[in-house]
């Protein structure tokens, strides 16, 4: 079976990964936690220790429905390093796969040229990185294949932007109505 899948670097941010982890397996989603670091137990930006589900030599494109990409620092510059996970990007997106990255990590895309002419948003600063794009600074942009968040605070709703194109408006705000999100 395919499961959205999560990638986790050592220096993720904890917020965009567990908001869109949660609010996804709440929906009723297959999610998965996937360690590019080669162990399941992945520290965050904060200190704060994460088991994965997963290792990244462990999947294959074949069980990937969806990649998104949590940001912080240096989460996000080693996501943006891991040759594996580059060669993944690439196939998805040469596809017209669902991709998501939220804060510093939509540079990953942006650095890959796969931006090129779309609205685009990532933590200030980062823009630079979004070679061709148009820099909206929302804090969610959904075009095409992708879902990009614009950082920490963005969480709940990048994460609700993805269950909604998986389950559907109506199952979003189902889940949001129970978590008592207005």
């Amino acid at each position: 079976m395919k499961s959205i899948c999560i990638f986790l670097a050592e220096g993720f941010e904890e917020m965009e990964a567990m908001f869109p982890l949660d609010i996804l397996r709440r929906g009723g989603m297959d999610v998965k936690l996937v360690s590019v670091t080669g162990e399941k137990a992945v520290r965050s930006s904060h200190g704060v220790t994460i088991m994965a589900d997963a290792l990244f030599e462990d999947v294959s494109e074949e069980d990937v429905e969806m990649i998104v990409l949590p940001g912080g620092l240096p989460g996000a510059t080693n996501l943006d390093a891991h040759a594996g996970l580059d060669k993944l990007i690439l196939s998805f997106a040469s596809a017209g796969k669902p991709l998501a990255a939220i804060c510093a990590a939509p540079m990953v895309y942006g650095k890959r040229g796969l931006l090129k002419g779309k609205k685009a948003t990532c933590y200030p600063g980062f823009d630079k990185y979004l070679e061709g794009a148009e820099y909206t600074g929302n804090m969610v942009e959904v075009v095409d294949n992708f879902i990009l968040g614009k950082g920490p605070g963005a969480a709940p709703a990048f994460g609700f932007a993805i269950l909604e194109k998986y389950a559907g408006a109506a199952k979003a705000q189902e889940v949001k109505n129970g978590m008592l999100i207005a």
